[in-house]
Formats: C-alpha cells, structure tokens, sequence
C-alpha cells in the first residue's frame, strides 16, 4: 500500500476500534449494569465488525468469503440492536422482557441459518442477489421504526433543542451517527458513491463523538445515566425531589408562568425558566419529567393551548394563525401540530364544536 492508503486504513480502522473499546467496556466494565448498556454493546459491535469487513475488502479485494459472510451477518444485527437500544432507553427497563429476546433472537438465528444453508463460499449469489436486499431494507425498517418510537424527541430536538434532557440527546446522537453509517452504504450500494473508503472515517467520527459524549458525562452521570449502575432502584429513590420541595416549585412555576405569560415567549428555554422560580437547570428537569410527568415542551404547550382554545372561544375575528403567534408559536404547522397533539383536534374542527353547542 502507499502512504496516504496506509492512513486512509489507519483512520478508517481507529473508528472501528474506538467502537470495539466501548463495547468491551459495556459489556465487561464494573460500572456499567444496565439493558441499555447491553443492547448498546450489541450494536457498537455490529458496526464494528461491519466497518472492518467493509475497510479490508476495499484493501484486500481476495479476502476470503467468510469474512464477507460475517460482515454481512453482523449488519443484520445492527438494526435490531439500535432499536432495542432505544426502546430500553424510552421504557427503562431493568430485564430484558421475554418478546425483546424472542425478537432479536430470531433474526439472530434466522442469519445463522442462512449462513450455515448457504454459506457465502459456495452460495455468493445468494448473499449478493437476496440477503442484501433483506439485510439493508431490515435495517431501513428498524430505523424509521426507531424514529417513530422517538417522534416526541425529535419534534423537541427541532423546535426547541434546549428542552432535551441529556440522555435524549445522547439517544440522537446514537441514531443520527447510525442513520448516517446507513445512509453511506446505502449510496453505496446504488452506484451514487463507487468506493467505500469513506465509510471508515464516517463510522470514525460517529464513535469518537460517541466516546466523548459517553465518558465525558459519565462522571456527572448525564448522558450516561440510564446505562450507569449508580442509577439502581435505591440510589435513585435518594435523589428524588421530596414531595414538600416539588410542592413549592410547582406552585412557584405555575405562579411565574400565568402572572407573566412567561408561554407566550417563543423563545422561552428550559434554563430561562428554571432562573425566573430560583432553581437549576437539572432540578426543574427532573420536577417536570419525574414530578409532573411531562417533558418542557409538553408542560409549556399545554399553557399555550389552553389559551388558544380562550381565544378562540372568545373573539372569533382572530385567524388561527394569529392566535398561534400570540400564544407563543413561531409559525402556523407548529401551532397546529401543538394544538393536535394537546386536544386531539384540529382548532377548525374545535371551533366548530364551540359553534354546535352554543348556537347563536
């Protein structure tokens, strides 16, 4: 090879191993003890794989067949395993439920079959005319079922990203570094791109930025938390507001947000908030998503349709789309998903309930 293939390889196998690095450390390391560090483990171990059958067959084109067959195998899994993440992270769980290891145990022994049935030595075109079609459409599947299962999180992260707790931001950075892997073998795979050296360093920056992000809060518990062992039933009952402080607060937050309007700010963030009623960030965080059960945006959309709805019921010369910017929506399809979302209606179709019932 020459110098700048030796780098290319070097660059393209450091993300791999940084991903292998992180996978050991889920799968061995002391601190961690958690359904979300396992099925993460699982998934930063397909893309590894992946990744290094994917860099030595660009450099070493006679590699032998078995290593295609494992690379393939292992990109099978790499769906499954980023939604089964997810799920832990959205229901946390402490057991992996029976139907989640029915699940993923079933694609795993459906690949496994596969291989010993028609081995890619002697069965090429199986891998090459049928699996690979299987194997990237199962992976598209999974990943827009993972979206779906985060479609809250997401609508946040682009309406209001400061309303993220930081386990949800850690959560979009698994998908969107997965989503992108994705993205490139796909472009790959239709001829749009005509080698796969760019793969390495894609899959590079996704598991650095990964590690950063995961050791880097992982001494404050942020990101991390869901995976960590601190967060057990016990040590996390003794971080809980007691119910006496939460009764404040949520006085005092109901209180500074009706006597200043403070929801219709369309700009108001989860700390700006947590300033104007004398508590931090983390502490109004926890209030709304422990206490109230309701994330930030959910908490301040309930007050801005609640509004709405007065408006409505109250001065029919308003269009809708003023009354979305006067109760704190920066555009009509925000007001709109809020209201949908809140009521279960459309503002058209609730004021034409109003009209019904109070007829003139």
């Amino acid at each position: 090879m020459s110098i700048g293939q030796q780098i290319l390889f070097f660059i393209s196998l450091l993300g791999a191993f940084n991903g292998l690095v992180l996978t050991i450390y889920l799968f061995a390391g002391k601190k961690v003890r958690s359904v979300s560090a396992f099925f993460l483990g699982l998934l930063l171990l397909a893309l590894c794989i992946r990744v290094t059958h994917a860099v030595f067959l660009y450099f070493n084109t006679d590699l032998p067949r078995i290593y295609c067959q494992i690379g393939f195998s292992a990109c099978f899994l790499i769906g499954p395993s980023l939604y089964y993440f997810s799920k832990s992270q959205f229901t946390q769980v402490s057991q992996i439920p029976a139907s989640w290891k029915w699940g993923w145990g079933i694609q795993l022994g459906f690949i496994a079959l596969v291989g010993v049935l028609f081995p890619f030595q002697s069965s090429p075109w199986v891998w090459n005319k049928i699996l690979t079609p299987v194997i990237y459409g199962q992976w598209i599947a999974y990943v827009i079922a993972t979206g779906f299962l985060f479609k809250d999180t997401l609508k946040t992260f682009l309406n209001q990203p400061s309303g993220l707790k930081a386990t949800e931001k850690f959560w979009l950075l698994v998908y969107a570094g997965n989503s992108i892997i994705l993205l490139t073998y796909l472009l790959i795979l239709t001829g749009i791109i005509h080698n796969i050296c760019m793969t390495g360093p894609i899959s590079f920056s996704f598991f650095l930025y990964l590690s950063v992000f995961f050791y880097g809060s992982g001494t404050n518990k942020g990101m991390a938390a869901p995976m960590m062992a601190a967060d057990k039933p016990g040590k996390s009952e003794k971080r809980r507001i007691t119910d006496n402080d939460a009764q404040v607060w949520i006085t005092r937050l109901e209180k500074a947000i009706t006597d200043r309007d403070l929801y219709k700010d369309p700009n108001l963030k989860l700390n700006d908030l947590a300033q104007k009623i004398n508590i931090t960030t983390h502490q109004l965080s926890q209030l709304l998503n422990d206490n109230l059960g309701k994330s930030f945006s959910t908490y301040i959309n309930e007050y801005r349709i609640r509004e709405a709805c007065k408006l409505i019921t109250t001065d029919s010369r308003l269009t809708f789309e003023a009354i979305g910017y006067e109760v704190g929506y920066n555009s009509k399809s925000t007001f709109y998903t809020a209201f949908k979302k809140v009521t279960d209606t459309t503002p058209a179709l609730f004021k034409e309930g109003i009209t019904k019932n109070n007829p003139e």
